[in-house]
């Protein structure tokens, strides 16, 4: 059930399109005389303020609707040019309806304002081809959009929510306190601080989603303070675990002065972050974190090297390389808000695959992004491609057999549409049985009031706020009932209706909604739910050679230099492939129980954890050491196994079929080994892997196991 802030928000936008709607349509029809302007200026607040999810606050939403009117103007001027002929008005609307829908890729306010557009030009492209009332159309729709806007903006405004960067900051003075003191953190208060950062638990107007420099930082300074406070919540279970371990170091039982010491310097400089974070300014002194970690690290390796009685236990030397993970998690988090809270271009900063956006030109990252889901595996691209063909189909059958009102064919492929066939179908099915109750209200209506336009207009205005705070709340089927019922009470005051009227209406639904069946039948039918699939294992399989090229950086090669580190830009593409297959995933209906077993979060973050150490391990690691052969036996073995882990687990993910396990865990690294801070650090990072790994694995077998119990294939 729809709660009452919700449904309070739902009743204040038809309000809202209700009353700018009505302003324009009474206006232009009876103190103007004009039925063209007047339909374009009741359609323009519909189309945006019912058809469209515009996500935001009044003023967020009021100025996405200011940029889209030049597009609308646009598409209007296009679709009236071209409704000359059916096949021109049919590959317009392929190309047209590709983009729009293609759009989702800049972010959720494109992807909310696209249906309206995609509107705009469907309703010009039909006939009558009329050029000569194309400055009423520009006219009408512009009057629209600006009642609609000042509506947002003044009558019943939506207020503003946290922002992003306020709700960041928060979480970054969450890690500032648990990293001052460890000790009275609580590891379930900082899990659940990360856990509001997920984009998912983000209102959509404020998720940093878009191609920009600053939404991609601002991205990436989201995932590093969440990836902070999971490492802050490990560690604060490690000192209630055993306290000893953090307090002996210096030698074999003093005290851990280098670790305490870094320990406040992340602290203040997370504080430092989120004062920035809340003035919009970039945190200050840059740099002094990594120049820490440098002395850090050197302070370990003279410890390390030193006399036998002042060598760290193994013990300290773990807390220590946690230390260090903590310290590279702020300070990538402090360079990502630099440059978001900059916005401009920068030099190159290190490590630049991370940071390649710092210093690229707009055209380049609007490029990385429309180029990197142009393809077969982005569900982006699949969705776009769906949408165009359901909507070139719609116009190419309204234009053939000359259907009556048949926008309403595309206005049915568009707003029935889903990204499975099943949800396809469960939409069609109520939509039909609304428009048929509503198809008889609508005829009785017609034939009650006959032409009483008095009449229509009295009902037009309470119509729309009953039929779109009703459709919202109670379902598809009362939207399409109450929506016919609005379409009727509106074309019945423009020209003489008849009972035909609402018969064409079902008609023309019942045709959008089988082509929409058959494009969502033909067209990637299963939606998201293989292609989360195919990225997952395509993103396990990028990792594996990531963690044995890592190790074999770390290692060295014969003549005892370091060969370069492995390149990690297959894995971050198909990283965004997965992230963006999952987010659809996750919002698709009919998940079965097998399905839900699936981890699919856990491969993101194993994913983020790999790219993570493949950048800093080799950044901050001593000079090539000669590690003991036995040494570095266990770290390729390691490696290996970890490799293979990811490979069997890409062929269960695709292939749904139980594989054997790995025979045993992975071994610790040799008692005999020397206490080397390269090795602790590269045997923590492929630890946790590991375990990371192991319940991956565990979740998918349980899936396998799921689904041959059920005796049907995968989901």
């Amino acid at each position: 059930m729809t709660g009452g802030p919700e449904r309070t928000a739902i009743l204040h936008r038809a309000v809202r399109v209700a009353v700018a709607a009505s302003a324009g349509f009474y206006s232009f029809l009876y103190g103007f005389d004009q039925p063209v302007m007047a339909l374009y200026a009741l359609f323009a607040p519909v189309s945006l303020g019912a058809l469209s999810s515009v996500p935001g606050s009044g003023r967020q939403r009021a100025v996405v609707m200011l940029k889209a009117l030049p597009i609308a103007l646009a598409l209007v001027t296009l679709g009236t040019a071209l409704a000359v002929r059916t096949w021109a008005a049919v590959l317009g609307m392929l190309v047209v309806g590709f983009l729009l829908a293609f759009a989702a890729v800049a972010g959720p306010r494109p992807a909310g304002v696209a249906p309206g557009l995609q509107l705009f030009y469907i309703l010009a492209c039909f006939p009558p081809y009329a050029p000569e009332t194309l400055g009423l159309r520009l006219a009408g729709l512009t009057a629209g959009v600006l009642l609609l806007v000042a509506c947002e903006l003044f009558l019943l405004p939506t207020p503003a929510t946290a922002s992003y960067r306020d709700l960041l900051a928060d979480a970054v003075d969450t890690a500032a306190a648990a990293a001052a003191d460890p000790c009275a953190a609580s590891p379930a208060g900082l899990r659940e601080a990360g856990r509001l950062l997920r984009l998912s638990q983000l209102p959509p107007a404020e998720r940093p989603a878009g191609p920009w420099r600053t939404d991609r930082a601002m991205f990436q300074a989201g995932s590093a303070a969440r990836r902070l406070l999971d490492q802050l919540a490990h560690f604060a279970d490690a000192k209630s675990a055993d306290g000893t371990v953090a307090s002996g170091g210096g030698g074999r039982g003093g005290v851990d002065a280098a670790s305490e010491s870094l320990l406040r310097r992340i602290a203040a400089l997370c504080t430092g972050i989120a004062a920035a974070l809340r003035a919009g300014r970039p945190p200050p002194a840059p740099g002094t974190l990594e120049d820490a970690i440098r002395e850090f690290q050197e302070l370990r390796v003279r410890q390390a090297t030193g006399p036998a009685d002042t060598v760290p236990a193994v013990p300290v030397l773990r807390h220590q390389a946690s230390v260090l993970a903590m310290a590279e998690s702020v300070r990538i988090l402090e360079t990502a808000v630099r440059v978001g809270t900059e916005g401009r271009r920068t030099a190159p900063i290190a490590p630049q695959e991370l940071f390649w956006y710092a210093d690229a030109s707009t055209a380049r990252l609007w490029k990385a992004r429309l180029l990197g889901n142009m393809t077969l595996r982005s569900v982006q691209f699949q969705n776009a491609v769906r949408i165009a063909l359901g909507l070139g189909a719609a116009r190419l059958v309204a234009g053939s057999l000359d259907l009556t009102h048949g926008f309403w064919v595309l206005l049915a492929v568009l707003t029935l549409g889903r990204t499975t066939v099943g949800a396809t179908w469960a939409a069609v099915r109520k939509a039909v049985a609304g428009n048929l109750v509503g198809a008889v209200a609508a005829g009785s209506l017609i034939l009650g009031l006959g032409p009483n336009t008095e009449a229509y207009a009295a009902i037009l205005a309470p119509g729309m706020v009953l039929a779109f705070t009703l459709g919202p709340l109670l379902g598809i089927a009362w939207a399409q009932a109450l929506f016919t019922l609005v379409v009727a009470s509106a074309f019945a005051q423009i020209a003489p209706a008849s009972w035909h009227l609402a018969e064409a209406r079902l008609v023309d639904v019942v045709a959008g909604s089988v082509i929409g069946l058959l494009c969502g039948l033909l067209a990637w039918p299963a939606g998201a739910r293989r292609e989360v699939r195919r990225t997952m294992a395509a993103l396990l399989r990028s990792c594996g050679p990531l963690i044995t090229g890592t190790v074999g950086v770390l290692l060295g090669d014969a003549s005892g230099t370091r060969p370069p580190p492995p390149s990690t830009w297959p894995t971050l593409h198909r990283l965004r492939l997965a992230e963006a297959a999952y987010d659809q995933y996750r919002s698709e209906p009919g998940r079965d129980r097998a399905a839900a077993l699936a981890d699919w979060h856990a491969v993101l973050i194993t994913a983020n954890q790999v790219l993570l150490g493949t950048h800093w391990l080799p950044c901050f690691a001593p000079p090539v050491v000669v590690v003991p052969p036995d040494a570095a036996d266990w770290a390729r073995t390691t490696a290996d196994r970890l490799a293979a882990t990811t490979e069997r687990i890409a062929v269960l993910v695709t292939e749904d079929a139980p594989s054997p396990r790995a025979p045993d865990p992975p071994r610790p690294v040799p008692a005999d080994a020397p206490p080397l801070p390269m090795l602790i650090d590269l045997e923590t990072w492929l630890r946790s892997l590991s375990a990371q790994l192991a319940r991956i694995e565990d979740s998918f077998h349980d899936t396998a196991h799921a689904v041959i119990v059920r005796g049907g294939p995968g989901s």
